[in-house]
C-alpha cells in the first residue's frame, strides 16, 4: 500500500468521525466520499474478473459495501435547522457501520502487504477465487457501493427537507399595479337606499328641496 493509499482510508474514517459532532450537510460534503472511492477506483481497478467464484466474491462484497452504507446513511440523523440549512450528525451506530466497513477494508490490505499473502492464496485455491485481481476488484466494489448506498440516503433525505421547505414557505402576493394617471373610471353607484317617491322625482327631474 502507498502512502496516498492510507490516507484516503484514514480520510474516509474521518469523513464520518466528524459528523459524530452536528455538521452542515452541503453537496459538497455528499459528495466528497464518492470522490475519493472513484478517484481510486480509476486507479486500481483494472477490470472485475468472472472466472470460477471472483463473481461471487465481488458481488458479495459489493452487497455487504451498499447494505453498510444504507444502514450508516439511515441511523445519520438528518435535521433543518431555524434558518433553513440541514445539518447531519453521526450516532454511534452510524460511526460503527462505516468504520466497520472502511476499517475492515484497510485492515485486510495491512494484512495482505505484511506477511498475510500466503494465507489469502491458500484461501483462494481452496474456494476458487483464481487471481489476486479478484480481491482487488471485490475490495473496490465494496467501498463504491458503500461510498453510493451512504451518500444515496443522506442526498434523499437531505432534498427531502429542502423541498418540505420550499413547500412550507408562501408565495408572495403579486402587488397591485398603480393606476395610470388620467386613467378615468365608471362612476360608482350609491348603494344608499331611496324611497319610491323620491326616485320618482329624481326620474322627472324635480328637486326634492324645492
Amino acid at each position: 500500500m502507498t502512502f496516498s493509499d492510507y490516507l484516503i482510508d484514514i480520510t474516509l474514517i474521518a469523513l464520518v468521525l466528524v459528523q459524530i459532532r452536528a455538521r452542515r450537510l452541503t453537496v459538497k460534503a455528499l459528495l466528497l466520499p464518492l470522490g475519493l472511492v472513484s478517484y481510486v477506483a480509476y486507479t486500481y481497478l483494472r477490470g472485475v474478473p468472472t472466472s470460477h467464484n471472483d463473481l461471487y466474491l465481488v458481488v458479495g462484497a459489493a452487497v455487504v459495501g451498499a447494505t453498510l452504507g444504507g444502514l450508516a446513511g439511515r441511523f445519520t440523523s438528518v435535521k433543518r435547522a431555524a434558518d433553513g440549512s440541514v445539518w447531519a450528525k453521526a450516532g454511534v451506530a452510524a460511526a460503527a457501520l462505516w468504520i466497520l466497513g472502511t476499517g475492515g477494508r484497510l485492515t485486510f490490505q495491512l494484512y495482505a502487504s505484511h506477511g498475510g499473502g500466503p494465507s489469502i492464496a491458500h484461501f483462494s485455491a481452496a474456494h476458487g477465487i483464481t487471481s489476486a485481481a479478484a480481491w482487488t476488484a471485490a475490495l473496490i466494489l465494496m467501498a463504491i457501493s458503500e461510498a453510493a448506498m451512504r451518500t444515496g440516503v443522506l442526498g434523499w433525505r437531505f432534498y427531502s427537507l429542502n423541498g418540505e421547505l420550499a413547500s412550507a414557505t408562501p408565495a408572495a402576493t403579486p402587488a397591485a399595479e398603480p393606476a395610470p394617471s388620467g386613467a378615468s373610471y365608471p362612476p360608482v353607484r350609491s348603494r344608499i337606499p331611496v324611497s319610491s317617491g323620491v326616485r320618482s322625482m329624481i326620474d322627472s327631474g324635480d328637486d326634492p328641496l324645492s
